[in-house]
């Protein structure tokens, strides 16, 4: 049971990642510092747009606008992190 609680927080862990990188992504293609032109940025945007924006969209829809500023990723991993810290406090009680 302790390893399958290990992957999920590992799993998670990485989830969060790519929340950061699809963020970072987003600002640095605003401000034209990467080209989307090129077929591997392209490529890599796409598949962390398509794994990230399932779960952002909801939490959209649901958070009020703020001029402009998403905060929805923030949200995300709040959530995130509320959620890694009860997977290990299970398994400190599960030891």
């Amino acid at each position: 049971m302790l390893s399958f609680l290990f992957l999920i927080d590992q799993i998670i862990g990485l989830y969060m990642w790519c929340l950061i990188i699809v963020v970072a992504m987003s600002w640095l293609t605003s401000f034209n510092i990467i080209n989307t032109q090129n077929r591997v940025v392209s490529q890599i945007y796409d598949f962390m747009y398509r794994i990230t924006e399932p779960v952002l969209s909801p939490i959209r829809r649901w958070v009020p606008n703020f001029g402009g500023i998403d905060i929805s990723p923030l949200i995300l991993i709040l959530l995130l992190v509320f959620l890694r810290n009860l997977i290990k406090e299970y398994s400190n009680n599960l030891l």
